[in-house]
């Protein structure tokens, strides 16, 4: 089960979802969001009372009330804000994965393939056949 999403994290991915689709359902925006219809509905609040969602209803085709939701000007700038922090937090994990990564390879022994071809290698730049042909001007076989 994936780990619960912070809430500044949740704010921005609701923004980034209103952006792409004001009209969406509050069930499907909790589906894509990985969240229950409760914990969006009540984070979609928080937006509006924080000014930065603005919830208009209108009337659907199938003659149901829906509604749209639109972000304020307010709401822009503290999407953009949250973007800026977002990306930080993820490049920050990415360094810190890759320095991870790189000092795990480091760990391993080397691989028993790896250093037969690299003895095979060596074993034909070594040959008298491989010698003559470099002398002549062809690169070395791959």
């Amino acid at each position: 089960m994936q780990a619960p999403m912070p809430q500044d994290e949740l704010h921005f991915e609701l923004l980034r979802e209103l952006t792409k689709d004001p009209a969406a359902s509050q069930r499907r925006l909790a589906d894509r969001l990985g969240v229950s219809v409760g914990k969006l509905n009540y984070c979609l609040r928080a937006l509006i009372d924080k000014g930065w969602v603005k919830a208009n209803n209108f009337r659907r085709s199938d003659n149901k009330l829906a509604y749209v939701y639109l972000l304020t000007p307010t709401g822009v700038s503290a999407k953009v804000r949250l973007t800026r922090s977002f990306i930080e937090r993820k490049e920050l994990e990415f360094e810190t994965l890759s320095t991870e990564i790189r000092a795990l390879k480091l760990e391993l022994p080397v691989d028993r393939v790896q250093r037969h071809s690299a003895e095979s290698t060596d074993a034909r730049d070594k040959g008298p056949a491989s010698a003559a042909l470099r002398t002549h001007g062809y690169p070395r076989e791959p």
